[in-house]
């Protein structure tokens, strides 16, 4: 790195507080973070005048061309986590009013404006596209099979994924996929666009869609509604039921065959032949590597930046029980920042750290990742009983709600949200009494409503995300007479 003749020192955190500046103070970015993603946080809300990332110091500044492209960055920020490869990363406003570099900034930052700025203009493709949350996906050099779960795990890093659909046209395998946002779909294709899924195969090219949206009437291998976990399998349904019109399905989501330039055909490995070692991390220039989660059966997560003084492992047990059965807890007694979490298996731990990496919890963004570890050791003997309090067995707690096979609560698993969803209500208690229950406990009720059918659930909306998280966490399981517990889970509806 070349740095301009003034380069910026770090600044203290809380300068979010600070007076509205062109330039914006991103801090905690990964330490081998390139130009071209500092810039993808920052292009689709304007020009990006200038740029000087401190990979020393896991610091970037960048300066927006108008106080207005700067102020509608930090307004989208404060209310979706910003983050490069799964790592959430902390913005705010800088003390500094513009940037003073001179021409020794080096090239890469430069290349990464110009690419930049083009995405952000809409260049080519006109910036109506640019702002639809819709991507469309074409699998070049198709050798190994690409799944549906693969493409979800590679782009959800991005934001969240609502929506897939996977089909075949001109013996491409291809595929649309609709982000929450179109912010994070501009992501993503800055980021993705030419980049190999596997070692030498499987290049993603990638374009907005003309759709501003996708119509998912079936949850099976070739289209996926993550936000409708009922809908049906509709295996022999034909492919207009999808709601776009495509070309008739392959019997799996890629071609059959591999067809080389000579047109003889090539038999394609099966999944489960893939070897591990040629998996590719998809790797951006220079050299960083948005790292594809490992295979399903680690069980163990690692979760880090809690706040200890808030945190307990029953605490932990509440809220990644949510998304699967707990079996250990363990906060790490010389860095109680730190916590390992057992789940029943590596499925469950996978769609805990999907749907928590990046939230906040009493007050700090916390990281979900997989653990090296496979189990979480129970402390052994001679350790004090400070030490072994931070480690607790959840395997025989009665508030797994996933032990019965076949329960409803596999239908009913929804990302955090601000609205509540309220169950086992007892018919003698109201909803003012259910409204003080929270308001009693520090939360602000907003909204509150019972189910029409069926007064025994309800739906509550409080504040924030984070307010209806530590809600759950402490609310969950409360007796409200003698023989029945408030059950509460995240809802997929508001009021």
């Amino acid at each position: 790195r070349n740095p301009g003749p003034e380069e910026p020192g770090p600044e203290e955190p809380g300068n979010q507080l600070c007076a509205p500046s062109r330039v914006l103070h991103l801090r905690q970015l990964p330490a081998d973070v390139s130009e071209q993603e500092v810039v993808s946080l920052a292009a689709p809300f304007g020009r990006v005048a200038k740029l000087i990332v401190l990979k020393a110091k896991n610091q970037a500044f960048v300066e927006m061309a108008s106080e207005d492209a700067a102020a509608a960055m930090m307004n989208y920020y404060t209310t979706a986590t910003p983050s490069i490869r799964n790592q959430p990363v902390f913005i705010q406003y800088s003390t500094h009013r513009e940037l003073k570099t001179d021409n020794s900034t080096n090239q890469r930052a430069q290349t990464a404006l110009h690419s930049g700025n083009m995405a952000s203009s809409g260049e080519g493709r006109g910036l109506a596209l640019a702002q639809r949350p819709v991507l469309r996906i074409i699998i070049e050099n198709l050798f190994y099979p690409v799944t549906l779960e693969v493409l979800q795990q590679i782009f959800s890093k991005f934001g969240s994924v609502l929506k897939i659909i996977t089909f075949t046209r001109n013996n491409q395998f291809q595929a649309l996929l609709q982000f929450s946002d179109a912010v994070h779909a501009q992501h993503a294709k800055a980021a993705l666009d030419g980049q190999n899924i596997y070692n030498g195969c499987c290049s993603l090219r990638i374009d907005f869609s003309k759709l501003s949206s996708l119509n998912v009437k079936y949850n099976n291998d070739k289209s996926r509604d993550f936000t409708r976990a009922d809908l049906p399998t509709g295996e022999l349904e034909p492919p207009a039921a999808f709601g776009v019109a495509l070309p008739p399905y392959s019997a799996a989501a890629f071609p059959p065959t591999f067809h080389q330039h000579t047109g003889e055909p090539r038999p394609l490995p099966e999944p489960r032949l893939l070897p591990t070692a040629r998996l590719l991390s998809l790797v951006s220039p220079p050299r960083v590597a948005l790292h594809m989660a490992p295979p399903a059966g680690n069980s163990v997560l690692l979760v880090s930046n809690l706040n200890p003084e808030s945190v307990s492992p029953h605490c932990l047990f509440i809220l990644f029980g949510v998304y699967g059965d707990v079996q250990r807890v363990k906060i790490l007694f010389n860095k109680q920042e730190n916590a390992l979490i057992q789940m029943s298996d590596g499925t469950q731990a996978q769609l805990a750290m999907s749907h928590l990496n990046g939230q906040r919890l009493h007050g700090n963004v916390i990281r979900v990742t997989l653990s090296k570890h496979p189990v979480v050791q129970l402390p052994r003997g001679g350790v004090g009983p400070e030490e072994q309090a931070l480690t607790r067995d959840f395997s025989g707690s009665a508030l797994h709600r996933f032990k019965k096979p076949g329960s409803k609560n596999f239908n009913n698993i929804f990302p955090p949200s601000a609205t509540l969803h309220l169950s086992n209500i007892p018919s003698s208690v109201s909803e003012e009494a259910l409204k003080e229950l929270f308001s009693s406990s520090g939360f602000t009720v907003k909204a509150f409503k019972f189910f029409q059918k069926d007064r025994k659930m309800a739906l509550l909306q409080l504040s924030s995300v984070e307010e209806a998280i530590e809600a759950l966490v402490e609310l969950h399981d409360r007796q409200l007479d003698h023989n029945q517990h408030l059950r509460v889970s995240f809802s997929k509806s508001t009021i």
